[in-house]
């Protein structure tokens, strides 16, 4: 497995911005679905958005419709998570996860549909 290192998390005020951008570093010749996942302070784990191997396929948790955007490029292996309009409620620890497909248009929104996870990003969002 490539190592998943996702990076743009800081601290940010409510109702502003951020991209979080997930590199696999190092080569990889599979192709494979992302998703990002996140987690607040004494909560589970919870699904934000995947994207397929090909791009055209999304999908978004419905607490963040509208607000955030997955995408990847592939010639430069990363994902990205734009999110706009933040809310303090968005606060957590935010991951990006990998898997191997066959079919270029999978998407998959569990956690343990993921067998490759990177170490996770910081987003605090203050009031």
């Amino acid at each position: 497995q490539v190592p998943l290192v996702e990076s743009g998390g800081r601290l940010v005020q409510a109702g502003g911005s951020l991209r979080l951008s997930c590199a696999a570093s190092g080569r990889t010749s599979s192709t494979y679905a992302m998703g990002w996942f996140r987690q607040a302070p004494g909560k589970e784990r919870e699904f934000v958005a995947a994207i397929s191997w090909s791009g055209g396929n999304t999908n978004y948790a419905d607490s963040v419709k509208g607000r955030f955007t997955i995408s990847r490029d592939n010639g430069k292996n990363t994902v990205y998570l734009q999110m706009n309009s933040l809310k303090p409620e968005d606060t957590a620890v935010y991951y990006c996860a990998a898997r191997p497909v066959l079919v270029a248009g999978r998407i998959y929104e569990r956690m343990s549909e993921y067998d490759n996870w990177g170490q996770g990003t910081q987003v605090t969002v203050s009031s």
